[in-house]
């Protein structure tokens, strides 16, 4: 597993913590921290599994095929 799902995984879950917590306090600009920072974890996790699968993508053509 690529560290950008990682770090983008945990941006998300970050973002829709602050979502609630701004929803519950009624602050507007802690609600939209919260959404920014999910929309950019999600677009890191995004980078990390294309990542991940150019990884798989470049093994499986490394390998010899047996005949």
């Amino acid at each position: 597993m690529d560290k950008d799902r990682i770090k983008g995984k945990v941006d998300e879950i970050k973002g829709s913590v602050k979502q609630r917590i701004g929803g519950a306090t009624k602050d507007r600009s802690t609600q939209a921290e919260g959404f920014v920072e999910e929309q950019k974890g999600k677009l890191q996790s995004g980078v990390g599994k294309m990542k991940d699968e150019a990884r798989a993508e470049h093994e499986k053509r490394r390998e010899p095929e047996e005949p």
